[in-house]
Formats: structure tokens, C-alpha cells, sequence
């Protein structure tokens, strides 16, 4: 899968998705930190790549209806540290069937992962 990390997940996600097989590239990394949620929709869009977010700008499916883009997950979690981030990804990327969910909308929270489908 082609991922695109927006900047407020961790780092280190590169790493774990890039080791379980997935093209992973990051706003930081494309030098987009700081520019506005239209400019990094279009570049992942554009690749595209599977966008993993915490912004809730994301979180309108009327605006990203299922299967007019490449995918969304958005993240919500209670306390939502580094280390929570980056071990829940983790998790559902060792648990799900995150290959299916191109062009859908996910929500995960601390305990649950639903996904919106085209």
C-alpha cells in the first residue's frame, strides 16, 4: 500500500509500515509541514497515497466520500502520545486487513477500527 503520514503522527511510523512492506513517505519529509489541509490532500492525492491522520478536517465523509480517494485513516485516541500513536498503528496494521481499505474511510479508536466503504 502507498501511505502518506500527515506530521502529527510519529516518525518512527516510516519505519514499522516501511518493514511490513508498505511505501511509506511523510508530509514532513516532502517538506509540507505547516501548509494547509487542502495542499496536503492534494499531494497525497496526487501519489496516490493512503492518508494516516489525527486531523479531524479529515473526518467529513460528505467532503472524503468512500471511493473518491485513495483512503483515509484517522486516528482518534483518548490520550493520544507518541508512543500510544505508533503502537496502536502498529497494531492495526498487524491485525486488519489494511490492503482492502484503499479508496475507504477508517476511524480507529483506542478499541476500534470502523471502516466506511464505496
Amino acid at each position: 500500500m502507498k501511505i502518506k503520514l500527515d506530521e502529527n503522527l510519529p516518525a518512527s511510523l516510516v519505519g514499522m509500515l516501511t518493514q511490513f512492506g508498505h511505501d511509506v513517505d511523510s508530509v514532513p519529509a516532502e517538506d509540507l509541514s505547516g501548509r494547509d489541509d487542502p495542499t496536503v490532500w492534494s499531494a497525497a492525492q496526487s501519489a496516490q497515497r493512503f492518508l494516516i491522520t489525527q486531523d479531524l478536517d479529515f473526518s467529513d465523509i460528505r467532503r472524503f466520500t468512500p471511493g473518491t480517494h485513495s483512503g483515509i485513516l484517522l486516528v482518534r485516541l483518548r490520550s493520544p502520545g507518541r508512543l500510544a500513536l505508533a503502537t496502536r498503528v502498529e497494531s492495526i496494521f498487524r491485525t486488519e486487513s489494511v490492503d482492502t481499505w484503499i479508496g475507504c474511510f477508517v476511524l480507529a479508536t483506542d478499541s476500534k477500527v470502523r471502516i466506511r466503504r464505496a
